[in-house]
């Protein structure tokens, strides 16, 4: 049975720094592209930042500069390095695997900025 487990989310002032981690397990997923999205209620959904097999990796704008995903396939783990936080990236933050048809979800873990 395949899961995910976000965890490293909190309460942190503007300014202030914060890692993520998704640990993924049931099956080997070092051929998964990860991913981290966030979300707030009312909000669309948003891509935060990718990194494929290869360890390429895409951000979103809002983000670039700022966050650092990278990824330990030993561990199965997606991280995701965020510095710099501002109220804006108050969301919750969800991991996610895919590949070919096989796509999977975390729960999220809530990450709050405050000013």
């Amino acid at each position: 049975q395949v899961q995910l487990v976000e965890s490293g989310g909190g309460l942190v002032q503007a300014g202030g720094s914060l890692r993520l981690s998704c640990v993924a397990s049931g099956r080997d997923f070092s051929m998964y592209a990860m991913a981290w999205y966030r979300q707030a209620p009312g909000k669309q959904r948003e891509l935060v930042a990718i990194i494929t097999s290869g360890g390429t990796t895409n951000y979103a704008d809002s983000v670039k500069g700022r966050f650092t995903i990278s990824r330990d396939n030993a561990k199965n783990t997606v991280y995701l390095q965020m510095n710099s936080l501002q109220p804006d990236d108050t969301d919750v933050y969800r991991c996610r695997v895919t590949w070919g048809p096989y796509d999977y979800w975390g729960q999220g873990t809530q990450v709050t900025v405050s000013s």
